[in-house]
């Protein structure tokens, strides 16, 4: 059985990337309008998120660059697009917020994970500053010092 599809484990994806190239601020729960072949797919894990953003137009929240990819016998009768724009559903007080963040201190909105939560998809967005190349170099430097400490602790 695939590890993203255990009972247990209710991660379908995560945006690994996100907190590489941005520094990850606020995060909100949103639900998602999906289609029903949609669904079978993310079941089977078949999404990919590393270029996702949401984009705030006209008072709605909009998902775009998520693949997820069609299960072959998930559907016979219309022909699935996998790279089409979701929307993403939020409360009134939260879309405030977040078009607030976004169109005053130039935040951008990314996707940063896809989970189950109670039999429904829940995606969670970041509002996140984007990281100069000098950044990504002291994330790896920590993160590497990180990994080297724990070897150390651990051989003693």
């Amino acid at each position: 059985m695939n590890k993203k599809t255990t009972p247990g484990n209710s991660t379908i994806a995560l945006n690994k990337k996100a907190k590489f190239d941005f520094f990850l601020e606020d995060r909100f729960e949103t639900g998602i309008a999906l289609q029903g072949w949609e669904v079978k797919s993310l079941r089977s894990g078949r999404l990919q998120l590393r270029d996702t953003y949401v984009l705030l137009k006209e008072g709605e929240a909009w998902l775009l660059g998520a693949v997820i990819t069609p299960l072959a016998t998930a559907s016979t009768h219309i022909d699935p697009d996998p790279q089409r724009t979701r929307k993403l559903l939020l409360h009134k007080a939260e879309l405030n917020k977040l078009i607030g963040a976004v169109e005053r201190k130039g935040q951008a909105l990314i996707a940063t994970a896809f989970y189950w939560k109670k039999n429904r998809v829940k995606v969670e967005i970041a509002l996140a500053k984007g990281k100069k190349d000098f950044d990504k170099r002291s994330t790896e430097k920590d993160r590497d010092w990180q990994r080297e400490k724990e070897r150390l602790f651990k051989n003693h």
